[in-house]
């Protein structure tokens, strides 16, 4: 269901010859309109808007060094919100002059690409990352010093940097960063029942997964138990015998998936082993499909602030019940706090854990969806007795970025609760009582937030999907203390671009809001009817729109638009962003795929708009999108002309464990019952006495007798993340009923192929020829810039 790697673009081609009720194809549609499409794909776009701040870097001392967008490439800016002043950070030319003496390539000043940029105390040097490299460079005379990397790869960093921990033979060892010293901190594990393993069976990495206590002398961690668990095998396609992958990949409904024995692990003066005493855990995390967050944090983990204390969050198998525990890290006991249980699915914030232990004040702040909206609530630490709620009200929660425990005040992002845009994001602070919620960030704009490192000024980048971004540093009180950039589009606009058009429908329900964005073609002409393309992506963990700050591109929306089609997308109900109920509108019928809403989308603005051709109507998706692109011309054959679907997980019971027990639940078995598909316009019974289950609801392979229309579905051979399993289900399903459609097959591809160059000029043709009916030009191929 995610989409990671961009990978392989050399592709084999299997067709399966095609029937069709679409016209075909008349007459050709130009190279030129192809050539133009192109010229709206990101790698031409985004280098035509200057005053992009990205890159951002504070300093200890509050400053911050940042890299800017200009005309030619990108210039690194140090700005100073005390004095107000910025300037470029240092010499580009005479750093670029060097750099090419190291690295022996030519390099253009405007075109370096650094990283963890970090200027000394005394401002006479700056340390970089560049090509994978740490490097200090002196900012009197630009001589260069290689530097010692102090992380390597695979190893988690202590926050003081002395030491860092990394897997050798199922075991954790940990590396002396000065003098490289190494010593080993555990001895049982071995094959299956290792330390720290970085598997979740969708992804897996050789880094370790642990959380460091502040003080660096301790961490906390696991040992990963999959034994018994089912294994997936993926095999290269090359001259000879192919290379075969193995590795553990629960399912649902296997009765052994990953489980976790929490440690802690004492550092000095000698290693020490502390397993707490508690059954074991799930492989579960309350934000995500894995219990590893970016740079292998272990999630639903939180150290207090004198290393002394260790809380943690357990979840249950099918992610209902959640329970805030507290360890003792010398004798291992662990102690209930507090436990909640839901119907069907418990998260603690958006893409960020929001849950905090306060030791200091025997205080736990937790985050709730019981009032339908995601919000903040104060316990008792020592009881788990409820104090009061802090935030309140039908608006939502994001994530909480900081606590001042000294001033007893939280910030947060939220959003719902502005006039306007429901899915724009603000800064609040409130009191821990509850009072005094103020909104720091009041345009009427998406806000992007980064806090300082002593957490007193943020820059706020706040855009919308139509207006360039402009960027600021705040004070914790939301004043202005100075700009940074404001985004120009001159160039752009000169170029041709044309921003999305924001609307609003209603849902299925005929109720409930629904907010999207349209693309139509530069050389709209009212007065034809325009074939429309329908882009998805169900979620449930996210949805079809994605971010509502600026972006020149939105993939090839607007490309595939100057083809002559208007493209929509919006944000169904069972998508994040907004209530609870909002969210849970398809929990356990994943077929669902939020398509009752896109349809009635489409209904709505053909009905307002009579270029619009609701007689063709195409829609197309990768991996979540995959699935409910081809669940869509399936389950909606009379509505869905074509589809292309790429790596879709088209049955989860053939995706990964986390994903389909979270969102469709634990797989049951029943028998003399049909397949719970009532109201959908397909006839299908399940003979009696076959097994059927509550996953048959969703399962694409049991619809490819309905399909009447064109649909390409494409998948990576090597795609770790959703098997190829998946798509041969449906290919299987299809020949034996013996249904024409299209195929392409990616032999050496994972799972991020859908953007590749192949993919997306298949894609284009495929709708050009089969829902406008033309021919697509002999000759085009997209430029070197193109990936």
């Amino acid at each position: 269901m995610k989409t990671y790697y961009n990978l392989s673009y050399a592709a084999v081609v299997a067709s399966i010859l095609v029937l069709s009720s679409c016209s075909q194809p008349e007459k050709g549609i130009s190279l030129e309109d192809y050539q133009r499409a192109e010229q709206f794909l990101s790698a031409n776009t985004s280098k035509l808007v200057y005053g992009v701040v990205s890159g951002q870097n504070w300093q200890a001392d509050e400053s911050l060094i940042y890299k800017n967008s200009v005309s030619g490439g990108a210039e690194y800016i140090l700005a100073n919100p005390t004095s107000g002043d910025q300037a470029r950070a240092f010499d580009h030319q005479k750093l670029a002059d060097t750099l090419a003496d190291e690295s022996d390539e030519e390099l253009d000043p405007n075109d370096l690409s650094l990283s963890s940029l970090k200027i000394s105390a005394d401002g006479q040097s700056l340390a970089f990352n560049f090509n994978s490299k740490r490097y200090e460079v002196d900012l009197t005379d630009y001589a260069l010093t290689a530097l010692a990397s102090r992380q390597m790869r695979n190893e988690n960093l202590s926050p003081d940097g002395t030491k860092a921990v990394y897997i050798k033979d199922y075991n954790l060892w940990v590396r002396n960063t000065t003098n490289d010293s190494r010593h080993q901190l555990t001895f049982d594990g071995k094959e299956d029942f290792g330390y720290a393993t970085n598997n979740a069976g969708w992804t897996k990495r050789d880094s370790p997964v642990l959380l460091w206590a502040p003080d660096s002398k301790k961490i906390a961690t696991f040992q990963h138990d999959g034994r018994g668990v089912g294994e997936m095998y993926l095999w290269s396609t090359k001259v000879g015998h192919p290379k075969l992958e193995q590795w553990k990949y629960p399912l649902p409904g296997d009765s052994l998936i990953f489980r976790i024995e929490r440690v802690v692990i004492h550092l000095n003066p000698q290693p020490k082993l502390v397993r707490l005493k508690m059954p074991v855990d799930a492989h579960r995390s309350t934000i995500s499909d894995h219990v590893a967050g970016r740079g292998g944090d272990f999630l639903d983990v939180e150290w207090g602030q004198d290393s002394e204390s260790l809380a943690f969050v357990s979840s249950s198998r099918d992610h209902k019940i959640a329970e805030l525990k507290v360890a003792n890290i010398y004798n291992g006991k662990v102690r209930d706090i507090l436990k909640e249980e839901v119907a069907t699915y418990f998260e603690s914030g958006n893409n960020k854990v929001n849950w905090h232990v306060l030791p200091e004040s025997n205080e736990a702040i937790w985050f709730s969806e019981r009032s339908d909206w995601g919000h903040l609530y104060l316990y008792d630490l020592q009881s788990g007795e409820l104090k009061h709620q802090i935030t309140t009200g039908e608006w939502a929660v994001l994530q909480l970025l900081h606590i001042d425990r000294e001033n007893r005040m939280l910030y947060f992002t939220g959003s719902n609760k502005e006039v306007g845009d429901p899915y724009f994001q603000y800064l609040y602070s409130i009191n821990f009582d509850g009072s005094e919620l103020t909104n720091l960030t009041p345009e009427d704009a998406n806000h992007r937030i980064i806090l300082s490192e002593s957490r007193q000024f943020f820059t706020d980048s706040y855009s919308t999907p139509t207006t360039p971004p402009i960027t600021v540093i705040r004070d914790l009180n939301g004043e202005v203390k100075m700009t940074l950039q404001v985004g120009d589009i001159t160039d752009l606009i000169a170029n041709g671009w044309v921003p999305p058009i924001p609307f609003t429908v209603k849902a299925r329900d005929n109720i409930t809001d629904l907010y999207g964005l349209m693309y139509k073609p530069t050389n709209f002409d009212a007065s034809k009817k325009y074939p429309i393309l329908n882009y998805l992506y169900p979620g449930p963990q996210s949805g079809s729109v994605g971010s509502r700050s600026f972006r020149t591109s939105r993939s090839d929306k607007q490309s595939l638009a100057e083809l002559g089609f208007i493209v929509v997308e919006v944000d169904a109900m069972g998508s994040p962003g907004r209530s609870k109920s909002f969210h849970d509108a398809y929990y356990g019928n994943m077929g669902d795929n939020g398509l009752p809403d896109q349809i009635s989308m489409i209904k709505q603005l053909a009905a307002e708009n009579t270029w619009m051709d609701i007689d063709k109507v195409g829609i197309w998706g990768h991996s979540g999108g995959g699935f409910a692109s081809t669940d869509g011309i399936l389950r909606y054959p009379e509505f869905y002309k074509v589809a292309v679907s790429g790596a879709g997980n088209h049955d989860n019971r053939n995706y990964e464990d986390d994903w389909g027990e979270k969102w469709q639940g634990l797989l049951v078995k029943e028998e003399n019952k049909t397949t719970g598909t009532e109201g959908v316009n397909i006839d299908m019974e399940v003979p009696k006495g076959k097994e059927v289950t509550n996953y048959d609801n969703q399962a694409n392979q049991l619809l490819a007798g309905n399909l009447q229309g064109k649909l390409l579905i494409a998948h990576g051979m090597m795609d770790g993340n959703v098997h190829p399993s998946n798509t041969m289900l449906v290919v299987d399903a299809l020949i034996k009923a013996d249904k024409d459609f299209d195929m392409l097959v990616f032999p050496n591809s994972r799972h991020g192929f859908g953007n590749s160059r192949y993919f997306l000029k298949r894609r284009w043709d495929y709708f050009v020829t089969h829902l406008k009916g033309e021919t697509p030009p002999e000759g085009f191929m997209f430029n070197e810039n193109i990936r």
